[in-house]
């Protein structure tokens, strides 16, 4: 498994491999990989001759008063877990290269982007957007895998994609969960034995709305997502949102919504989790 640093050593590579005829698979992460990560590269490893790992905790994503010096980075121990998953290359940029001092372009998606993650974390989708477009340059893949935890990001990615003509097909991977239910994600890592315990009331409630709104469709959600709230406080989360909103638009749910994205964000301690539910709704 060969490990890049630079962007100009990865390109040269990705374009050797273009040349020569193979396909690319390409698996973004911000690192610290977890079981999530892996299927996500057992997927792509199914899909492509050519499998790239990219490890980069993003600068440009995070807040102000976000968690950049504090999120868990473990590179050997990564780049072991990408080794033994079939991975082919990783890319491992420091933000330096990736980002000259001056910079001043970016790539930004403004409708999907709008609620939920986008309306709490300002600038967060247009860092999301901008590096995986510079991803998509470097590694020049034909397809690239992305978890359904993270469903706003997908469809976020997917518009990018479609707006812009990158010649990539996006590949949702589903959402893989610990033994309890508990939604995987590196910053799982932040939390203590009980918060982690009360933070499966999560998966709990996503799980007792799903068939709450298929029976009741767009009628019903006031009344589901009161009910979550009230669960979700009783163990102790502190609510940033739990919204209910059309799966394709991410705007309120209408008459003609066929699915719903069920979505949340609560902190338990300093720790904030998101999850989601796809939902089919009766019309």
């Amino acid at each position: 498994m060969k490990i890049f640093r630079t962007p100009a050593e990865f390109q040269a590579y990705a374009l050797a491999n273009k040349r020569s005829g193979k396909t690319t698979a390409l698996v973004p992460t911000m690192g610290y990989l977890h079981a999530g990560h892996l299927s996500l590269i057992d997927i792509a490893r199914k899909k492509a001759d050519i499998v790239i790992v990219s490890i980069f905790v993003n600068p440009i994503q995070f807040g102000p008063t976000e968690d950049l010096d504090k999120y868990p980075r473990d590179f050997e121990r990564d780049s072991k877990l990408c080794e033994e998953h079939g991975a082919d290359a990783v890319f491992a940029p420091e933000p330096g290269v990736m980002y000259a001092p001056d910079a001043s372009t970016f790539v930004e998606e403004t409708r999907l982007s709008r609620p939920l993650c986008g309306a709490r974390r300002p600038g967060h989708f247009r860092g999301v957007t901008t590096v995986v477009a510079k991803l998509f340059n470097l590694a020049l893949p034909d397809y690239a895998v992305f978890g359904m935890k993270d469903a706003q990001q997908l469809l976020v990615i997917k518009r990018m994609v479609r707006d812009l003509n990158f010649p990539v097909e996006i590949i949702a991977a589903p959402l893989i969960r610990e033994h309890s239910g508990l939604a995987l994600s590196s910053r799982n890592a932040y939390l203590s034995e009980d918060e982690k315990e009360r933070a499966v009331v999560l998966s709990r409630v996503l799980d007792a709305a799903r068939p709450a709104l298929i029976e009741g469709g767009i009628e019903a959600i006031p009344a589901v997502l009161e009910a979550m709230r009230h669960e979700i406080e009783k163990a102790g989360g502190r609510i940033d949102y739990v919204e209910a909103l059309d799966a394709s638009t991410l705007e309120p749910p209408t008459e003609k919504s066929a699915d719903l994205l069920v979505a949340l964000a609560v902190y338990f301690g300093k720790t904030r989790l998101i999850d989601n539910t796809l939902v089919w709704v009766k019309r």
